[in-house]
């Protein structure tokens, strides 16, 4: 056990003991914390001395573009700000990394997106030459192929894959399945993984994932959230690229190109097409700006 999960235990069995908090509370606390506790092992910090407020910051993004809401997020801020006040409180650790921390900012913005060159930059960061290569590259491309949810990639199973028909079937929000196409480049990419990278690690199929971690077994959400930062910097594209910019750029790019937009809320898993109507925004928002910038009269 590292030191910052003995942190977390401490902290938990504190709050249970002298402060009396509900199970409820508790339960809270614990899973908010252990969602920190893997992202921050996942950047190769196991102790709460090496805690930073960029990394928490930084953690704090990841929250919000792995489809966190804000209030989520608001909650995850709480819990991990009261762990850092009791560990200075216990002389654990000399300064408080969270102190200035800022919350989520309140507000519905359009999601952002990469255009469609800037897809073909990113998806051309990685090596499949190598392991890691290999599958990060099915990965992306059966993220933006069929635009899933971080957690319904990494949590996506081999008895979900439908490769020979062209779709996947998705566990997700509210454990609702839904089946997805995917294209034949996503397909073709994770035929390869399968038979080469993945095959190498788990050659007796034990592993029910479909991308597994070095170590075996699923890859995290951070995790995963880490390599789309790394290929983004290698394609110089914008610091802001994430896994879920991925899924926006696919419903928009859908839009741009003419799809009907019921079809488009299915793909997504969306449960109201209110909340898929906002793709129709962002893909006419792109269109003026093109207009503007390259109509004789556009500006």
């Amino acid at each position: 056990m590292s030191a910052l999960d003995e942190s977390i235990d401490e902290f938990l069995a504190f709050c249970r003991v002298e402060r009396r908090l509900s199970k409820n509370t508790l339960d809270a606390y614990s899973r908010d914390l252990a969602e920190l506790a893997r992202f921050l092992h996942d950047h190769g910090v196991d102790d709460p001395s090496a805690v930073t407020r960029a990394l928490l910051t930084e953690y704090m993004a990841f929250l919000l573009d792995t489809g966190r809401g804000l209030r989520s997020a608001a909650r995850h801020r709480v819990s991990y700000r009261q762990l850092f006040k009791f560990l200075v409180e216990e002389r654990r650790i000399t300064a408080d990394p969270a102190l200035l921390v800022e919350g989520a900012k309140p507000g519905r913005k359009l999601p952002g997106v990469l255009n469609e060159g800037q897809i073909d930059k990113l998806l051309s960061a990685p090596d499949p030459r190598t392991p890691i290569g290999q599958r990060d590259l099915a990965m992306l491309e059966t993220m933006y192929s069929a635009g899933l949810r971080v957690s319904e990639l990494v949590g996506l199973r081999r008895e979900g894959l439908r490769i020979n028909e062209g779709v996947v079937l998705i566990r997700g929000k509210g454990d609702k399945e839904r089946l997805v196409p995917l294209g034949e480049r996503a397909a073709s990419l994770i035929r390869d993984y399968l038979v080469g990278a993945r095959a190498a690690q788990d050659p007796q199929g034990l592993e029910p994932w479909v991308f597994l971690s070095p170590r075996g077994g699923a890859l995290t959400r951070a995790a995963f959230w880490s390599r789309v930062k790394v290929y983004a910097r290698a394609a110089g594209l914008p610091s802001a690229v994430s896994p879920h910019k991925l899924r926006h750029s696919f419903a928009t790019h859908l839009v741009e190109h003419g799809a009907d937009l019921r079809a488009v809320q299915l793909m997504l898993g969306h449960a109201n097409i209110s909340t898929t109507e906002i793709y129709t925004h962002v893909a006419r928002a792109r269109l003026q700006a093109i207009h503007a910038a390259h109509h004789p009269r556009g500006t």
